[in-house]
């Protein structure tokens, strides 16, 4: 199973962000290849990725380091692509 980088750019108060956190928390231990990372807009780590994907809505969702969602998210979609990349 090959390793997968999952990062979520959340912004302070978002509640989309929140939720796909918690949804992410409910479903990791299915997915041991995948290393979480959550960046917040308010550090300049998260202003660069902001201004680098010309991001406008939270949460950017990242797998691999490119940008998979903004704003939402479906989960079936999501769990087919960590599929995906997981092989």
């Amino acid at each position: 199973m090959k390793s997968v980088i999952l990062e979520e750019l959340t912004s302070p108060g978002c509640h989309i962000c929140k939720a796909f956190e918690e949804f992410w928390h409910s479903v990791e231990k299915d997915w041991p290849n995948v290393t979480y990372k959550n960046t917040s807009v308010i550090t300049p780590e998260g202003q660069a990725l902001v201004q680098k994907h010309m991001i406008f809505a939270s949460p950017g969702i990242f797998l691999n380091g490119e940008l998979w969602a903004t704003g939402g998210f479906d989960r079936d979609k999501f769990l087919q692509r960590l599929k995906e990349l997981s092989q």
